[in-house]
């Protein structure tokens, strides 16, 4: 494995321990236990900037145009396939979104949000057993020892260090807050 799949995967891992933490909040509500729109809304601004922005930033960005360039079908193969995911996922978290707008309709947020986590976990396994290996045979270890490295820009430029704190702050208070 490669230090730019690697990262992926660690990526991978702290995404779908956000869901575990996302499960419990669902939990919650689906008891009707009170719970605070603003750790829903923290919790989705996770999702926007850390999984969408940043972690599949780096797959479309950096990672499928490497791909590509070597040789591996963008359109029908997995690539294709990872990209229509991605679109659906954004499409999850708008109507997660929309659905805590006034007045707020927490049947429809808890149906986005069920499907957005098992579009996630499924996508997940795809990418590591399937996409990163096969990025890994296709891609010379120079141009993944590069693709790595634009791989920390990237997080650099669209998070930063400070906001990689606040954002894992923001999810240490929720998993105090919705313990399992």
């Amino acid at each position: 494995m490669s230090k730019a799949t690697a990262d992926l995967i660690n990526d991978h891992c702290a995404i779908s321990s956000a869901l575990d933490l996302f499960e419990n909040i669902l939990d919650t509500l689906s008891k009707k236990q009170s719970l605070d729109p603003e750790d829903l809304l923290n919790f989705l601004e996770f999702l926007r900037e850390f999984a969408d922005k940043c972690h599949q930033g780096k797959e479309e960005g950096i990672l499928f145009p490497a791909m590509i360039a070597a040789g591996v079908a963008d359109r029908g193969g997995p690539i294709g396939v990872m990209m229509a995911e991605h679109i659906q996922g954004r499409g999850y978290i708008h109507s997660m979104l929309e659905s805590l707008e006034e007045p707020a309709d927490m049947v429809r947020f808890e149906k986005a949000c069920r499907a957005y986590t098992e579009l996630l976990r499924v996508h997940i396994q795809k990418e590591n057993n399937v996409l990163f290996p096969m990025a890994d045979n296709n891609i010379s270890p120079e141009q993944l020892e590069s693709i790595n490295s634009a791989f920390e820009e990237h997080t650099a430029k669209v998070l930063g260090k400070s906001r990689q704190i606040e954002l894992q702050t923001q999810l240490n208070g929720l998993r105090l807050k919705y313990p399992k």
